[in-house]
């Protein structure tokens, strides 16, 4: 495997996380907006206690893709630089709305409602303008004559293979979010928002597929060598449908505690299935970052700056990872905060 190879492996691998994430952190946003004055039911309460302690570990990783295109892709960074200008400057000014508006919610309660709002709707903005750099690098939008890159924002936005990428992000995020939401409602003993989180779920879960299908169809038209490639593995496809076919089974099974629904094993399942399909797309992708002018031979940096930031990574990332691992675990697993607002307590 090549230096540049390893680099671009690492960087799709935080992407990776970070979409799982930060999917999962602006569906509960936008969970506790919709619940926000359902008083029948402690959902709204659930993804609050879940976006607390999580939201801000959440941003690590944005910033560590960052920093690793920069380190190890500086001859690609000004390429992306460039045609990310204006979808890239939205998101961090959603991210920081968010971020800011979500703060103020806990703290001015008259303004509670309003300011929950907009959190929730920048919440779901975010993952949809972030997944719009994914058809960005399929070169179709990226004008590279006369030694200058730009980004031609009319037919980006007109092209129906991007707003199937949006949609799959929105269907994602509510879908992954809704999952998540639920195993953390039946953790916490809170089955009437279980049931809530479980039967939206199970309700987005199809359109998510749908959408999935409808990126590869509209894909064959507007960037005919990523399809093609997509489907030399076809097999990894199949299996990924069928995680995501486990992961919806999983939530009509028999549990021990009497409530239908195996929603740990649905999440784990689904993830799978993302990271396989994550993976098939990533490897069709290559060697283009920004097809078909940037590469990641093109644009990757030297051989003795790579080894630096590569031992740099290994530091980093063998401190970071423990740390998240038993943050995850006291997260799920501390009573008392699971009981917080807890009805049947």
């Amino acid at each position: 495997m090549s230096d540049a190879l390893i680099a671009i492996s690492i960087i799709w691998g935080i992407v990776f996380i970070y979409a799982v994430m930060g999917t999962m952190d602006f569906g509960a946003g936008f969970w506790s907006m919709i619940f926000l004055n359902k008083r029948e039911t402690n959902a709204a309460n659930i993804a609050n206690r879940y976006l607390s302690p999580t939201w801000e570990v959440t941003n690590v990783f944005i910033v560590a893709v960052v920093v690793a295109i920069y380190s190890f892709f500086p001859h690609a960074a000004f390429t992306l630089g460039t045609v990310l200008l204006i979808p890239g400057s939205l998101i961090l000014l959603l991210l920081a709305i968010r971020s800011a508006f979500l703060v103020f919610s806990n703290i001015a309660n008259e303004y509670r409602r309003v300011l929950t709002y907009i959190s929730g709707i920048s919440g779901l903005l975010i993952p949809a303008l972030l997944i719009s750099v994914l058809p960005i690098t399929h070169g179709n939008f990226v004008d590279f004559s006369d030694g200058k890159q730009s980004l031609n924002m009319g037919e980006l936005f007109t092209s129906p293979n991007e707003y199937a990428f949006v949609g799959f992000a929105i269907s994602s995020t509510l879908f992954l979010s809704a999952l998540l939401l639920a195993d953390y409602s039946k953790v916490s003993n809170d089955f009437d928002a279980y049931a809530v989180y479980r039967r939206t779920a199970i309700m987005i879960g199809p359109f998510t597929i749908i959408m999935a299908f409808l990126i590869l169809f509209t894909m064959r038209t507007e960037a005919s060598w990523l399809y093609t490639n997509i489907m030399d593995n076809y097999p990894l496809l199949i299996l990924s449908s069928v995680f995501f076919i486990i992961g919806i089974i999983a939530l009509f099974l028999p549990s021990k505690k009497g409530k239908k629904g195996l929603p740990r094993i649905s999440v784990i399942a689904v993830v799978i299935q993302y990271l396989v399909a994550a993976y098939v797309y990533g490897n069709a992708h290559l060697p283009y970052i920004v097809y078909p002018e940037v590469t990641i031979e093109s644009g990757f940096t030297d051989p003795s700056s790579f080894r630096a930031v590569f031992a740099t990574y290994i530091v980093g990332f063998s401190i970071l990872v423990p740390g998240f691992i038993y943050f995850w675990r006291l997260f799920m697993k501390d009573k008392e905060y699971l009981r917080q607002g807890n009805p049947n307590d």
